[in-house]
């Protein structure tokens, strides 16, 4: 019963400082919304907006 409906947590990912670069760009161009970018590139969105 404690396993249902609960999520497993994700582990700890680190990313590069380019990856995270083309992130803030991809967000600041304004053509996706940040939830969208988030999706596409398998984030969360609380990651993307820190």
């Amino acid at each position: 019963m404690e396993s249902m409906g609960k999520k497993k947590p994700r582990p700890r990912r680190s990313f590069a400082p380019e990856f995270k670069a083309e992130i803030v760009e991809l967000c600041r161009r304004g053509d996706r919304s940040v939830g969208q970018v988030a999706k596409d590139f398998d984030l969360t969105e609380t990651a993307v907006r820190l």
